[in-house]
């Protein structure tokens, strides 16, 4: 995957934690950093490719727990883990919108 990629080659560890269906399924960012950590979402209308920040320092039991909720909608979804002490996330984003 080439966010993987992207997030190694700035130095930053990430792995995808759950496997979703190749053809299907939303994709959401866990980015583990020194403050908590973030999860973001597709931003809806954004074709998939635009992401939201859905939660903020948030606990990895609070993070697990709407990974769970958002599961149970639907099953097909991927989940990659990036930490990076700096919490960046290296996607794009539109939080304004």
């Amino acid at each position: 995957m080439a966010y993987v990629r992207r997030c190694s080659g700035q130095g930053a560890f990430a792995a995808i934690s759950r496997r979703g269906d190749d053809s299907a399924g939303a994709i959401f960012i866990e980015c583990l950093h020194r403050s908590g950590t973030d999860l973001y979402g597709p931003q809806p209308g954004g074709g998939g490719r635009v992401f939201e920040k859905v939660m903020e320092n948030a606990t990895n039991i609070a993070v697990a727990e709407r990974l769970e909720r958002e599961a149970r909608f639907d099953d097909d979804l991927w989940v990659v883990t990036v930490e990076d002490r700096d919490g960046r996330s290296f996607l794009t984003t539109d939080e304004h919108g």
